[in-house]
């Protein structure tokens, strides 16, 4: 398989293997919206451009430092593609970060920017502005990893027992659980166990958190001030704690559109956590999509990114030592 993390080098505590594909179909050959944004830790980085592996070397990145990012443009709006690439491409022109608020000031000001980029002049219909998911850690050496996460593309953590999700879809179902509407038990059934293709929130794109029916330019992240207790934990902007024994999977939603996701996510312990690196695990995920497609599937693309902390050790300050659819009326779906 063609990974398009093949030739770079995340130093000794990180193995990292990462690919895209625009469908598993061989009739189905759909233009791939997603992007994926890797730079190792001698600052090399691959993304895709019009859809092919791309690679630049940035010449003062700091030795060590690595970021990783999932993208998901918008299918249901115009110029998803462009939009989650113009990302790709901007993160690119964000230093490296050595603190989650610096992240989170920068990742922000490239939200605002590219909102202005794509407004089209003389159009005030927000609704149709382009979007895409962004899901992205930055892992300083030495450091706690950052996650920084906006849209319902995800980060798990895979271990021989369970593939739990670190991330919080941005999705009605959120909306409603925020808003008192929704209880536990019902949220992750309609969020996990269910196929939905729609979404509130997505970068450049803004949100429809407070008001379904008003698109706000701004983002805004869930955290303990608005989320129901069951997902605070999951906030969208923190330090990460990390485990030597897990698997971590960052991945756009191709991988559980399909009519019972938890069914199929549930496959993940088994496979990524058994194969000895990065790669090989990446591999197994692509070849049981592929060979054992999920019942009900939704042609879509794929993209991921798998990594591993080597000897990593949690600490309780998250330090590793080692190293689119958005009111239903509004929009169609994304897919």
């Amino acid at each position: 398989m063609t990974r398009i993390t093949d030739s770079l080098d995340f130093g000794p505590g990180l193995d990292v293997a990462a690919r895209s594909s625009a469908s598993i179909s061989k009739l189905q050959a759909p233009e791939n919206q997603d992007n994926l944004l890797i730079i190792d830790a001698t600052g090399r980085a691959a993304f895709l451009r019009d859809q092919i592996p791309h690679g630049v070397t940035l010449p003062d990145w700091p030795r060590g430092h690595v970021r990783l990012a999932v993208l998901d443009g918008m299918g249901g709006h115009g110029h998803g593609r462009e939009a989650a690439e113009a990302v790709a491409t901007g993160l690119l022109l964000i230093p490296a970060c050595a603190r989650l608020e610096e992240l989170g000031a920068r990742l922000d000001a490239l939200h605002a920017r590219l909102q202005e980029q794509f407004r089209r002049q003389g159009d005030d219909d927000s609704f149709r502005r382009p979007g895409t998911t962004l899901t992205l850690l930055e892992i300083p050496p030495g450091a706690a990893p950052m996650l920084y996460h906006v849209g319902d593309s995800r980060l798990y953590e895979i271990t021989a027992q369970a593939a739990d999700p670190l991330t919080v879809d941005h999705v009605p179902a959120t909306s409603f659980a925020m808003h008192g509407l929704l209880g536990e038990q019902e949220w992750w059934q309609q969020v996990h166990g269910e196929h939905r293709a729609q979404i509130t929130q997505a970068y450049i794109l803004g949100n429809a958190f407070i008001n379904p029916q008003v698109l706000d330019d701004g983002l805004l992240p869930l955290d303990e001030a608005n989320l129901p207790p069951f997902l605070r934990r999951l906030a969208d902007r923190r330090l990460l704690t990390v485990r030597a024994d897990a698997t971590y999977l960052l991945a756009t939603d191709g991988f559980w559109s399909c009519g019972r996701p938890l069914q199929w996510t549930a496959r993940w312990p088994a496979l990524l956590a058994r194969p000895d690196n990065a790669a090989a695990a990446l591999d197994a995920l692509f070849s049981d999509y592929a060979g054992n497609p999920p019942p009900e599937l939704h042609i879509d693309n794929l993209s991921a990114i798998v990594l591993r902390f080597a000897g990593a050790r949690a600490s309780a300050h998250g330090e590793n030592i080692d190293e689119t659819a958005l009111p239903h009326a509004s929009i169609p779906s994304h897919f």
